[in-house]
């Protein structure tokens, strides 16, 4: 039976350790292309842009976040905030923020949705509010900060006409504590699977489209009946063969603090939708965090067996820390490049360095808690509201 575990290990550990150096191999690649993409000037393809924000109730540094909306170095945008009713806490600060600003700024209710997550129904309304003025969609989320130059780059890969979307994505950065922290591990490794290829995914919290590209793929269609604005947008593209372009220089910086409870309730939450909307990634990310997983934990328990025996041991520690090494040595090569894309969080991405690199090899684990979560439970806890996830076409709401 021993020499069974010990051969099955051999195995797992052989795998994880040549997967975690062609990992590595990928975010040598990954980096060389984000500074290169930095160096990159926008061009002069500038739009007329209509930004979209929903937003619901108050949270730390809301009114920072989207008074950087309206700072954009961008000549010709205009903001929808999207909310549900006027009796939203948020409101008054939208009026506030409207009231600052020479930008014109919409404030759209859109209602309590019947058959969609609420996100998804105020950002339709916003969209028919806005109507066919403006020649490019952009959606963004309440919870980032964008930089000033943010949108001019994000907007400007779709001067190719023959785009479908051009996207980017969050880098999370912890406020205090280390559930927070383990948060911002958690999502971290998510960025480097949008790349130069033809797999990336629309993210919600900054995606642009071409007006007549969002019409073409019947966007408003595909919405319907969803609570994932982004998946939804993402399936709409890949079936109508559009590519999506990453833009790695739009990285944005969203702040985060949280508990064990608020960890696992965003983490678990952003599975079921995975699971649900895009089942493959589910499966890819389900198998790849069971064999690193069962590889450390097999290896560990070998050890101490052997080592309790009075039998050589130290061999099988060494190769079950390997895979966490190399987790770390990935998580360190991501904080470096993104060093480069957030100059102005660099004294808070190295204060917080710890986050990306000390806590990289636990994120599996916590993965594995989420597809378990995820394989067996449709429902989710969204802004104050429970959905059923029946399908990625259908959503009941289950109680506000």
């Amino acid at each position: 039976m021993l020499a069974a575990m010990l051969y099955l290990f051999y195995f797992l550990v052989v795998e994880q350790i040549l997967q975690g150096f062609y990992s590595l191999w990928q975010g040598i690649q990954w980096s060389q292309m984000a500074r290169r993409r930095l160096g990159t000037p926008p061009g002069f393809y500038q739009p007329r842009v209509a930004l979209f924000c929903p937003v619901k109730g108050l949270e730390p540094g809301l009114e920072q976040n989207l008074t950087a909306l309206t700072e954009f170095d961008y000549m010709h945008y205009e903001i929808f905030f999207a909310v549900a009713s006027s009796d939203d806490p948020a409101c008054r600060l939208l009026e506030r923020i409207a009231a600052s600003t020479e930008r014109p700024v919409h404030i759209v209710c859109a209602g309590r949705p019947r058959d969609c997550g609420e996100k998804v129904h105020n950002l339709r309304t916003a969209v028919e509010r806005a109507g066919g003025e403006f020649d490019v969609f952009v959606f963004t989320d309440s919870d980032g900060r964008p930089p000033r130059r943010w949108l001019v780059h994000l907007v400007a890969p779709l001067e190719e006409s023959r785009l479908g979307a051009a996207t980017t994505f969050r880098w999370l950065l912890p406020r205090r504590g280390f559930w927070s922290a383990l948060t911002s591990a958690w999502n971290a490794p998510i960025v480097t699977f949008l790349g130069e290829h033809r797999h990336n995914f629309c993210w919600g919290g900054g995606t642009a489209i071409r007006y007549e590209r969002f019409q073409e793929i019947r966007a408003l269609e595909g919405w319907a009946g969803s609570v994932s604005d982004d998946f939804s947008l993402t399936q709409a593209l890949w079936r109508a063969g559009f590519e999506i372009a990453f833009v790695p220089e739009c990285l944005v910086p969203s702040l985060v603090e949280t508990n064990a409870h608020g960890l696992f309730e965003f983490t678990n939450r952003q599975f079921v939708i995975t699971r649900v909307y895009a089942p493959k990634i589910w499966f890819q990310a389900a198998l790849g965090c069971v064999l690193y997983c069962a590889a450390v934990l097999l290896g560990i328990g070998l050890w101490t067996t052997l080592l309790l025996a009075g039998l050589p041991s130290v061999h099988l520690l060494l190769l079950a820390l390997m895979p966490p090494l190399l987790c770390a040595g990935r998580g360190a090569m991501r904080l470096a490049a993104v060093l480069d894309l957030l100059p102005e969080w660099r004294q808070k991405l190295l204060a917080s360095g710890w986050a990306w690199t000390l806590l990289a090899p636990l994120v599996p684990f916590v993965v594995l808690c989420n597809v378990l979560v995820a394989a067996f439970r449709r429902k989710i806890l969204w802004r104050g509201t429970r959905y059923l996830l029946v399908s990625s076409g259908k959503t009941q709401i289950v109680a506000r």
